[in-house]
């Protein structure tokens, strides 16, 4: 699930291949309109999905030259990435 709180685009529950599609969408609709910061610290799992989620959405925002960081990366998230290589192509991050 995604929501707008206090200008962060807030990222909960599970980043899978079965919710990912679906939330990278509306992540995308959202970084037309402006930067974001996207906060996931409640995400609960993760798979490669969430490292692809991550990687289009900065794609995506360098395209329509927004910024994109995020705050909160989950430790397995961060350490799938680092296992396939893309760890610093990931999206800024914010304290």
């Amino acid at each position: 699930m995604i929501s707008r709180e206090d200008g962060r685009l807030v990222v909960r529950g599970r980043l899978t291949m079965e919710t990912v599609p679906a939330l990278f969408q509306t992540g995308l609709r959202h970084l037309t309109e402006e930067d974001l910061l996207v906060d996931l610290a409640q995400v609960e799992a993760v798979d490669s999905a969430a490292v692809s989620m991550l990687l289009g959405w900065s794609r995506a925002a360098q395209r329509s030259q927004r910024t994109l960081r995020v705050t909160g990366l989950p430790a397995d998230l961060l350490s799938l990435a680092a296992l396939y290589g893309v760890a610093d192509m990931l999206p800024q991050q914010s304290s």
